[in-house]
Protein backbone atom coordinates (compact mmCIF):
# COMPACT_ATOMS: atom_id res chain seq x y z
CA UNK A 1 0.00 0.00 0.00
CA UNK A 2 1.35 3.50 -0.81
CA UNK A 3 2.75 5.29 2.23
CA UNK A 4 0.33 8.23 1.81
CA UNK A 5 -2.67 5.90 1.89
CA UNK A 6 -1.35 4.19 4.98
CA UNK A 7 -1.02 7.57 6.63
CA UNK A 8 -4.52 8.63 5.61
CA UNK A 9 -6.01 5.39 6.87
CA UNK A 10 -4.11 5.76 10.10
CA UNK A 11 -5.57 9.23 10.55
CA UNK A 12 -9.08 7.91 9.91
CA UNK A 13 -8.75 5.03 12.33
CA UNK A 14 -7.14 7.07 15.09
CA UNK A 15 -9.73 9.80 14.58
CA UNK A 16 -12.43 7.19 15.05
CA UNK A 17 -10.81 6.08 18.28
CA UNK A 18 -10.40 9.62 19.54
CA UNK A 19 -13.86 10.86 18.59
CA UNK A 20 -15.98 7.89 19.61
CA UNK A 21 -14.43 6.78 22.87
CA UNK A 22 -17.65 4.98 23.87
CA UNK A 23 -16.34 1.96 22.03
CA UNK A 24 -18.31 0.85 18.94
CA UNK A 25 -16.32 2.90 16.42
CA UNK A 26 -13.06 1.94 18.11
CA UNK A 27 -13.96 -1.75 18.02
CA UNK A 28 -15.10 -1.54 14.41
CA UNK A 29 -12.02 0.35 13.24
CA UNK A 30 -9.74 -2.05 15.09
CA UNK A 31 -11.54 -5.04 13.60
CA UNK A 32 -11.01 -3.67 10.07
CA UNK A 33 -7.35 -3.06 10.84
CA UNK A 34 -6.95 -6.66 11.98
CA UNK A 35 -8.93 -8.16 9.10
CA UNK A 36 -6.96 -6.21 6.49
CA UNK A 37 -3.63 -6.67 8.30
CA UNK A 38 -2.95 -2.93 8.16
CA UNK A 39 0.39 -1.51 9.38
CA UNK A 40 1.26 1.61 11.35
CA UNK A 41 -1.35 3.44 13.43
CA UNK A 42 -4.17 1.00 12.53
CA UNK A 43 -2.02 -1.91 13.71
CA UNK A 44 -1.33 -0.09 16.96
CA UNK A 45 -5.05 0.45 17.51
CA UNK A 46 -5.80 -3.18 16.65
CA UNK A 47 -3.24 -4.44 19.15
CA UNK A 48 -4.41 -2.00 21.83
CA UNK A 49 -8.05 -3.10 21.63
CA UNK A 50 -7.59 -6.81 20.89
CA UNK A 51 -8.80 -9.33 23.42
CA UNK A 52 -6.57 -12.38 23.87
CA UNK A 53 -8.15 -15.41 22.23
CA UNK A 54 -8.03 -18.87 23.77
CA UNK A 55 -7.03 -21.89 21.71
CA UNK A 56 -10.03 -22.96 19.59
CA UNK A 57 -12.03 -25.88 20.97
CA UNK A 58 -13.65 -28.62 18.92
CA UNK A 59 -17.44 -28.84 18.96
CA UNK A 60 -19.74 -31.53 17.63
CA UNK A 61 -22.90 -29.96 16.23
CA UNK A 62 -25.96 -32.19 15.81
CA UNK A 63 -28.06 -31.72 12.65
CA UNK A 64 -30.93 -33.64 11.10
CA UNK A 65 -28.39 -35.24 8.74
CA UNK A 66 -25.97 -36.28 11.44
CA UNK A 67 -23.20 -34.60 13.41
CA UNK A 68 -20.93 -32.02 11.79
CA UNK A 69 -17.68 -30.69 13.26
CA UNK A 70 -17.46 -27.16 14.58
CA UNK A 71 -14.85 -25.01 16.25
CA UNK A 72 -15.33 -22.49 19.06
CA UNK A 73 -13.14 -19.39 19.45
CA UNK A 74 -13.45 -17.56 22.77
CA UNK A 75 -12.06 -14.21 23.92
CA UNK A 76 -10.08 -14.87 27.11
CA UNK A 77 -11.84 -11.94 28.81
CA UNK A 78 -15.31 -13.38 28.28
CA UNK A 79 -18.15 -12.50 25.90
CA UNK A 80 -21.90 -12.04 25.86
CA UNK A 81 -22.65 -12.86 22.21
CA UNK A 82 -21.59 -15.71 19.93
CA UNK A 83 -21.50 -15.47 16.15
CA UNK A 84 -22.22 -18.63 14.14
CA UNK A 85 -19.79 -18.25 11.22
CA UNK A 86 -20.55 -20.32 8.12
CA UNK A 87 -18.02 -20.57 5.25
CA UNK A 88 -18.93 -20.58 1.59
CA UNK A 89 -18.15 -23.15 -1.09
CA UNK A 90 -14.71 -24.48 -0.17
CA UNK A 91 -13.32 -27.97 0.36
CA UNK A 92 -11.50 -27.00 3.58
CA UNK A 93 -14.63 -25.90 5.43
CA UNK A 94 -13.80 -24.64 8.93
CA UNK A 95 -10.09 -25.23 8.29
CA UNK A 96 -9.91 -22.75 5.39
CA UNK A 97 -7.19 -20.26 6.30
CA UNK A 98 -9.16 -17.07 5.61
CA UNK A 99 -12.13 -18.32 7.63
CA UNK A 100 -9.86 -19.17 10.56
CA UNK A 101 -8.40 -15.66 10.38
CA UNK A 102 -11.86 -14.08 10.33
CA UNK A 103 -12.94 -16.15 13.33
CA UNK A 104 -9.85 -15.11 15.27
CA UNK A 105 -10.36 -11.44 14.35
CA UNK A 106 -13.98 -11.55 15.52
CA UNK A 107 -12.98 -13.26 18.76
CA UNK A 108 -10.29 -10.62 19.35
CA UNK A 109 -13.06 -8.04 18.98
CA UNK A 110 -14.92 -9.62 21.90
CA UNK A 111 -17.25 -12.18 20.33
CA UNK A 112 -17.48 -15.88 20.85
CA UNK A 113 -17.37 -17.58 17.45
CA UNK A 114 -18.68 -20.98 16.38
CA UNK A 115 -17.55 -22.04 12.91
CA UNK A 116 -19.62 -24.72 11.18
CA UNK A 117 -19.35 -25.94 7.59
CA UNK A 118 -22.13 -27.74 5.76
CA UNK A 119 -20.74 -30.95 4.17
CA UNK A 120 -22.40 -30.20 0.81
CA UNK A 121 -20.54 -26.89 0.53
CA UNK A 122 -17.26 -28.74 1.09
CA UNK A 123 -18.26 -30.87 -1.91
CA UNK A 124 -18.88 -27.67 -3.93
CA UNK A 125 -22.66 -28.21 -3.95
CA UNK A 126 -25.28 -25.59 -3.10
CA UNK A 127 -28.33 -27.55 -1.93
CA UNK A 128 -31.34 -27.14 0.41
CA UNK A 129 -29.52 -29.42 2.84
CA UNK A 130 -27.05 -26.58 3.46
CA UNK A 131 -29.86 -24.30 4.61
CA UNK A 132 -31.11 -27.04 6.93
CA UNK A 133 -27.64 -27.51 8.45
CA UNK A 134 -27.34 -23.76 9.08
CA UNK A 135 -30.75 -23.76 10.76
CA UNK A 136 -29.83 -26.71 12.97
CA UNK A 137 -26.42 -25.25 13.90
CA UNK A 138 -27.96 -21.92 14.92
CA UNK A 139 -30.60 -23.70 16.99
CA UNK A 140 -27.98 -25.84 18.75
CA UNK A 141 -25.73 -22.85 19.49
CA UNK A 142 -28.65 -20.85 20.90
CA UNK A 143 -29.39 -23.72 23.31
CA UNK A 144 -25.85 -23.69 24.78
CA UNK A 145 -25.94 -21.22 27.66
CA UNK A 146 -22.16 -20.81 27.70
CA UNK A 147 -22.42 -19.64 24.08
CA UNK A 148 -25.78 -17.85 24.21
CA UNK A 149 -26.61 -16.52 27.70
CA UNK A 150 -29.78 -14.85 26.39
CA UNK A 151 -30.67 -17.67 24.01
CA UNK A 152 -29.71 -15.73 20.88
CA UNK A 153 -26.71 -15.72 18.54
CA UNK A 154 -25.45 -13.67 15.63
CA UNK A 155 -25.05 -15.34 12.24
CA UNK A 156 -22.41 -14.51 9.63
CA UNK A 157 -22.62 -16.31 6.29
CA UNK A 158 -19.79 -15.99 3.77
CA UNK A 159 -20.44 -16.06 0.01
CA UNK A 160 -23.33 -18.37 -0.88
CA UNK A 161 -23.79 -19.14 2.83
CA UNK A 162 -24.79 -15.52 3.27
CA UNK A 163 -27.97 -15.90 1.26
CA UNK A 164 -28.69 -19.37 2.65
CA UNK A 165 -28.29 -18.03 6.21
CA UNK A 166 -30.95 -15.40 5.52
CA UNK A 167 -33.33 -18.12 4.38
CA UNK A 168 -32.59 -20.21 7.47
CA UNK A 169 -33.00 -17.25 9.84
CA UNK A 170 -36.59 -16.78 8.72
CA UNK A 171 -37.62 -20.27 9.79
CA UNK A 172 -39.80 -20.71 12.87
CA UNK A 173 -37.31 -22.82 14.85
CA UNK A 174 -34.68 -20.05 15.01
CA UNK A 175 -36.45 -16.85 13.95
CA UNK A 176 -36.46 -15.52 17.53
CA UNK A 177 -33.01 -16.92 18.31
CA UNK A 178 -31.04 -14.76 15.85
CA UNK A 179 -29.77 -11.44 17.26
CA UNK A 180 -28.46 -10.18 13.92
CA UNK A 181 -27.39 -11.59 10.59
CA UNK A 182 -24.58 -10.58 8.24
CA UNK A 183 -24.37 -11.76 4.63
CA UNK A 184 -20.79 -11.25 3.42
CA UNK A 185 -20.71 -11.38 -0.39
CA UNK A 186 -24.00 -13.29 -0.52
CA UNK A 187 -26.89 -13.64 -2.96
CA UNK A 188 -30.53 -12.74 -3.14
CA UNK A 189 -31.66 -15.11 -5.89
CA UNK A 190 -29.62 -18.20 -6.74
CA UNK A 191 -31.09 -18.64 -10.22
CA UNK A 192 -30.22 -15.02 -11.03
CA UNK A 193 -26.62 -15.59 -9.91
CA UNK A 194 -26.30 -18.76 -11.97
CA UNK A 195 -27.63 -16.89 -15.01
CA UNK A 196 -24.94 -14.26 -14.46
CA UNK A 197 -22.18 -16.85 -14.07
CA UNK A 198 -23.20 -18.45 -17.38
CA UNK A 199 -23.84 -15.30 -19.40
CA UNK A 200 -22.20 -12.31 -17.71
CA UNK A 201 -25.64 -10.68 -17.61
CA UNK A 202 -27.70 -9.78 -14.56
CA UNK A 203 -31.46 -10.23 -14.77
CA UNK A 204 -32.34 -7.32 -12.52
CA UNK A 205 -33.28 -3.68 -12.40
CA UNK A 206 -29.95 -1.84 -12.63
CA UNK A 207 -31.68 1.54 -12.48
CA UNK A 208 -33.39 0.55 -9.24
CA UNK A 209 -30.08 -0.75 -7.92
CA UNK A 210 -28.31 2.54 -8.56
CA UNK A 211 -31.13 4.43 -6.86
CA UNK A 212 -31.16 2.09 -3.84
CA UNK A 213 -32.22 3.65 -0.56
CA UNK A 214 -30.77 0.78 1.45
CA UNK A 215 -27.22 0.04 0.30
CA UNK A 216 -24.45 2.59 0.67
CA UNK A 217 -22.25 2.75 -2.42
CA UNK A 218 -25.05 1.49 -4.68
CA UNK A 219 -24.30 4.24 -7.19
CA UNK A 220 -21.07 2.37 -8.00
CA UNK A 221 -22.80 -0.83 -9.10
CA UNK A 222 -21.09 -2.38 -12.12
CA UNK A 223 -21.33 -5.84 -13.60
CA UNK A 224 -17.99 -7.49 -14.39
CA UNK A 225 -17.26 -10.59 -16.49
CA UNK A 226 -17.89 -13.69 -14.33
CA UNK A 227 -15.10 -15.72 -12.75
CA UNK A 228 -14.42 -19.18 -14.21
CA UNK A 229 -14.51 -20.71 -10.70
CA UNK A 230 -18.19 -19.84 -10.43
CA UNK A 231 -19.26 -21.36 -13.73
CA UNK A 232 -17.32 -24.54 -12.87
CA UNK A 233 -19.42 -24.83 -9.71
CA UNK A 234 -22.57 -24.37 -11.79
CA UNK A 235 -21.44 -27.21 -14.06
CA UNK A 236 -20.80 -29.41 -11.04
CA UNK A 237 -24.37 -28.75 -9.87
CA UNK A 238 -25.96 -29.27 -13.30
CA UNK A 239 -23.74 -32.02 -14.73
CA UNK A 240 -26.38 -34.75 -14.42
CA UNK A 241 -28.57 -32.78 -16.82
CA UNK A 242 -25.84 -32.59 -19.49
CA UNK A 243 -24.21 -36.02 -19.65
CA UNK A 244 -25.47 -39.63 -19.62
CA UNK A 245 -25.53 -41.37 -16.20
CA UNK A 246 -22.43 -43.48 -16.87
CA UNK A 247 -20.38 -40.32 -17.47
CA UNK A 248 -21.54 -38.40 -14.42
CA UNK A 249 -19.05 -39.77 -11.87
CA UNK A 250 -15.93 -39.25 -14.01
CA UNK A 251 -17.00 -35.72 -15.01
CA UNK A 252 -17.71 -34.72 -11.40
CA UNK A 253 -14.31 -36.04 -10.35
CA UNK A 254 -12.64 -33.92 -13.03
CA UNK A 255 -14.47 -30.73 -12.05
CA UNK A 256 -13.62 -31.31 -8.40
CA UNK A 257 -9.98 -31.75 -9.37
CA UNK A 258 -10.03 -28.40 -11.17
CA UNK A 259 -11.68 -26.69 -8.19
CA UNK A 260 -9.09 -28.22 -5.89
CA UNK A 261 -6.31 -26.83 -8.09
CA UNK A 262 -8.01 -23.42 -8.06
CA UNK A 263 -8.05 -23.44 -4.25
CA UNK A 264 -4.43 -24.55 -4.08
CA UNK A 265 -3.43 -21.78 -6.47
CA UNK A 266 -3.75 -19.26 -3.61
CA UNK A 267 -1.52 -21.17 -1.19
CA UNK A 268 0.66 -23.70 -3.06
CA UNK A 269 1.50 -22.72 -6.65
CA UNK A 270 3.65 -25.77 -7.54
CA UNK A 271 1.02 -28.23 -6.34
CA UNK A 272 -1.71 -26.25 -8.11
CA UNK A 273 0.25 -26.30 -11.37
CA UNK A 274 0.67 -30.06 -11.14
CA UNK A 275 -3.04 -30.56 -10.42
CA UNK A 276 -4.09 -28.33 -13.33
CA UNK A 277 -1.82 -30.38 -15.63
CA UNK A 278 -3.28 -33.63 -14.31
CA UNK A 279 -6.80 -32.40 -15.07
CA UNK A 280 -5.85 -31.66 -18.68
CA UNK A 281 -4.59 -35.21 -19.13
CA UNK A 282 -7.66 -36.52 -17.31
CA UNK A 283 -10.01 -34.68 -19.68
CA UNK A 284 -8.49 -36.38 -22.73
CA UNK A 285 -9.60 -39.79 -21.43
CA UNK A 286 -13.26 -38.83 -20.97
CA UNK A 287 -16.02 -39.76 -23.40
CA UNK A 288 -18.05 -37.12 -25.19
CA UNK A 289 -19.76 -34.86 -24.23
CA UNK A 290 -17.87 -34.92 -20.92
CA UNK A 291 -14.52 -34.46 -22.69
CA UNK A 292 -15.59 -31.17 -24.27
CA UNK A 293 -17.19 -29.88 -21.06
CA UNK A 294 -14.05 -30.69 -19.08
CA UNK A 295 -11.86 -28.99 -21.68
CA UNK A 296 -13.99 -25.86 -21.34
CA UNK A 297 -13.38 -26.02 -17.58
CA UNK A 298 -9.62 -26.48 -17.97
CA UNK A 299 -9.41 -23.70 -20.55
CA UNK A 300 -11.49 -21.39 -18.31
CA UNK A 301 -13.80 -20.90 -21.28
CA UNK A 302 -16.62 -19.17 -19.45
CA UNK A 303 -18.36 -18.14 -22.67
CA UNK A 304 -18.45 -21.62 -24.24
CA UNK A 305 -19.28 -23.46 -21.02
CA UNK A 306 -21.83 -20.86 -20.02
CA UNK A 307 -23.62 -21.20 -23.36
CA UNK A 308 -24.05 -24.95 -22.75
CA UNK A 309 -25.33 -24.36 -19.21
CA UNK A 310 -27.57 -21.35 -19.71
CA UNK A 311 -30.73 -23.14 -20.98
CA UNK A 312 -30.52 -25.61 -18.09
CA UNK A 313 -29.95 -22.88 -15.52
CA UNK A 314 -32.77 -20.68 -16.76
CA UNK A 315 -35.19 -23.61 -16.54
CA UNK A 316 -34.60 -23.67 -12.77
CA UNK A 317 -35.91 -20.18 -12.07
CA UNK A 318 -39.16 -21.52 -10.60
CA UNK A 319 -37.78 -24.84 -9.36
CA UNK A 320 -39.46 -26.08 -6.13
CA UNK A 321 -36.09 -26.02 -4.32
CA UNK A 322 -35.50 -22.30 -4.91
CA UNK A 323 -37.39 -21.02 -1.82
CA UNK A 324 -34.84 -22.92 0.31
CA UNK A 325 -31.93 -21.45 -1.68
CA UNK A 326 -32.92 -17.84 -2.41
CA UNK A 327 -33.79 -15.20 0.22
CA UNK A 328 -35.99 -13.37 -2.27
CA UNK A 329 -38.11 -16.51 -2.67
CA UNK A 330 -38.11 -17.61 0.98
CA UNK A 331 -41.55 -17.85 2.64
CA UNK A 332 -40.60 -15.57 5.55
CA UNK A 333 -37.89 -12.95 6.06
CA UNK A 334 -35.79 -12.93 9.24
CA UNK A 335 -37.04 -10.92 12.20
CA UNK A 336 -33.52 -9.89 13.22
CA UNK A 337 -31.61 -6.96 11.68
CA UNK A 338 -29.91 -7.99 8.44
CA UNK A 339 -26.58 -6.51 7.33
CA UNK A 340 -25.41 -6.94 3.74
CA UNK A 341 -21.72 -6.43 2.89
CA UNK A 342 -20.36 -6.91 -0.62
CA UNK A 343 -17.27 -6.18 -2.67
CA UNK A 344 -18.16 -3.58 -5.29
CA UNK A 345 -16.25 -5.43 -8.04
CA UNK A 346 -17.21 -9.00 -7.08
CA UNK A 347 -17.24 -11.33 -10.12
CA UNK A 348 -18.34 -14.53 -8.36
CA UNK A 349 -21.57 -13.20 -6.87
CA UNK A 350 -22.12 -9.76 -8.41
CA UNK A 351 -22.63 -6.86 -6.03
CA UNK A 352 -26.02 -6.06 -7.52
CA UNK A 353 -27.25 -9.13 -5.62
CA UNK A 354 -26.76 -7.30 -2.34
CA UNK A 355 -28.47 -4.17 -3.69
CA UNK A 356 -31.51 -6.01 -5.04
CA UNK A 357 -31.75 -8.13 -1.90
CA UNK A 358 -31.57 -5.02 0.27
CA UNK A 359 -34.42 -3.44 -1.68
CA UNK A 360 -36.44 -6.65 -1.37
CA UNK A 361 -35.94 -6.89 2.41
CA UNK A 362 -36.78 -3.26 3.10
CA UNK A 363 -40.10 -3.13 4.92
CA UNK A 364 -39.84 -6.83 5.79
CA UNK A 365 -37.00 -6.55 8.31
CA UNK A 366 -34.42 -3.93 9.36
CA UNK A 367 -31.71 -3.98 6.68
CA UNK A 368 -28.43 -2.10 6.16
CA UNK A 369 -26.08 -2.61 3.24
CA UNK A 370 -22.67 -1.54 1.99
CA UNK A 371 -20.77 -2.03 -1.24
CA UNK A 372 -17.08 -1.64 -0.44
CA UNK A 373 -14.12 -1.09 -2.71
CA UNK A 374 -11.88 -2.69 -0.06
CA UNK A 375 -13.36 -6.14 -0.66
CA UNK A 376 -12.99 -8.58 -3.55
CA UNK A 377 -15.42 -11.51 -3.20
CA UNK A 378 -15.50 -12.16 0.54
CA UNK A 379 -12.19 -10.85 1.82
CA UNK A 380 -10.89 -7.44 2.92
CA UNK A 381 -7.79 -7.28 0.72
CA UNK A 382 -7.78 -4.05 -1.29
CA UNK A 383 -5.56 -0.99 -0.69
CA UNK A 384 -7.79 1.40 1.30
CA UNK A 385 -8.52 5.07 1.10
CA UNK A 386 -9.50 6.94 4.23
CA UNK A 387 -13.11 7.37 3.06
CA UNK A 388 -13.50 3.68 2.18
CA UNK A 389 -12.02 2.65 5.51
CA UNK A 390 -14.32 5.04 7.33
CA UNK A 391 -17.42 3.69 5.57
CA UNK A 392 -16.46 0.11 6.30
CA UNK A 393 -15.73 0.90 9.96
CA UNK A 394 -19.08 2.72 10.23
CA UNK A 395 -20.86 -0.30 8.79
CA UNK A 396 -19.12 -2.67 11.21
CA UNK A 397 -19.97 -0.34 14.11
CA UNK A 398 -23.64 -0.97 13.39
CA UNK A 399 -23.09 -4.73 13.20
CA UNK A 400 -21.07 -4.85 16.43
CA UNK A 401 -23.72 -2.87 18.31
CA UNK A 402 -26.04 -5.89 18.27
Amino acid sequence: MPRSLRWLLGVAVVAAAGTFTAGPYVSAAAFIARAADLPGAPATLAAWTASPVTAPATAIVPTRYGEVPGRVYRPANGFSRTIVLVPGVHRDGIDEARLVGLAQDLAATGYGVLTVAAPDLQRYRITPLVTDVIEDAVYWASEQRELAPDGRVGVLGVSFSGGLSIVAAGRDSIRDRVAFLLSFGGHGDLARVMHYLCSGEVVGDMARARASRVVMGAGNVEVHPPHDYGVAIVLLTMAERLVPPEQLGPLLAGIEGFLLASSLDMVDKPRATAEFARMRTYADALAEPSRTLMRFVNDRSVKELGARLLPVVDALTNHPAMPALSPEQAPVAPAAPVFLLHGADDNVIPSIETVLLGEYLQGRTPVTGLLSGLITHAEVDRAPTASEAWRLASFWRQVLAN
